[in-house]
């Protein structure tokens, strides 16, 4: 489905019926990166409204010109809540930068959501503290077959650069990235308008959202240490760090982000 916005439009697929659970991928590919891994989830579990959406300059969203922060993005995103759920109660689940705008939709529409999911999620600091990369498992043979930019792409995402984590990058991932709008995520945005202008929560001294952060031990793009602020904001909240795991938590331990997950939604 499409829903047209001031600044673009935001594509999105409804999957199921009950509390709408909006689910919002990283940077550099689309929803199917959610779907493919959530929807097993809900195999035998109902409640649960799914809304895939691709991020604003993603998929089959479209930006206009004036769109040019992450400001910007949250903009249109939240505009299509309004328009496609009114004034209904929501979940929200976010990964990396997807996480980042979850953070953004509940600083704004804190009193509509029921509970936040993160995974490996950016947060609003400059400066980061990550461990180095490091590769704990490397199949040359598969590597070598694949184009330049697939490649980097993957060896810069993985830790473990087996079969099994090509075979789910192939197909859950790498169909987004051919998808993306290039010439904006390429362009100075990054330098200029990465940051929301105001920090998520920073007018609040406590959330009551259930919350649930999951993070990589090996992550060299987001870490995983400096969450203190996030978790002391959500009283409720609970952190799980994963061993042996990169930021893509979903590819790398997907049993057990799915486990988290199912259990996360359980909680009321």
């Amino acid at each position: 489905m499409l829903c047209r916005v001031t600044r673009g439009s935001i594509f999105y697929e409804v999957i199921g019926e009950g509390l709408p659970l909006i689910i919002l991928h990283s940077m550099g590919t689309d929803h199917r990166s959610m779907k493919a891994w959530m929807e097993p989830i809900f195999k035998n579990k109902s409640g649960y409204q799914r809304v895939y959406v691709d991020l604003p300059a993603h998929g089959y969203s479209e930006i206009d010109s004036t769109v040019k922060s992450t400001d910007d993005i949250l903009s249109n995103v939240l505009e299509f809540i309004d328009e496609a759920f009114s004034d209904k109660e929501f979940a929200l689940l976010g990964s990396s930068y997807g996480g980042y705008l979850a953070q953004g939709i509940v600083h704004v529409k804190r009193e509509r959501v029921k509970k936040l999911a993160l995974l490996a999620p950016a947060i609003h600091r400059k400066e980061r503290n990550v461990p180095e990369k490091v590769i704990l498992e490397k199949n040359e043979t598969l590597l070598q077959v694949l184009d330049e930019d697939t490649r980097t792409a993957f060896e810069t995402l993985m830790v473990a650069q087996n079969e099994v984590n090509l075979t789910r990058f192939l197909e859950e991932v790498q169909p987004g990235r051919q998808l993306v709008n290039r010439t904006f995520l390429t362009s100075n945005w990054r330098e200029n308008g990465y940051f929301f202008a105001q920090e998520p929560f920073s007018d609040v001294r406590s959330l009551q959202h259930p919350l649930l952060l999951i993070l990589g031990k090996q992550d060299h793009i987001c870490g995983f240490q400096d969450y203190d602020f996030l978790m002391s904001k959500f009283p409720h909240g609970i952190q799980v760090i994963l061993d042996d795991v990169g930021h893509m938590l979903h590819i790398e331990q997907r049993k057990m982000v799915q486990q988290l997950i199912e259990a996360w939604l359980m909680n009321t």
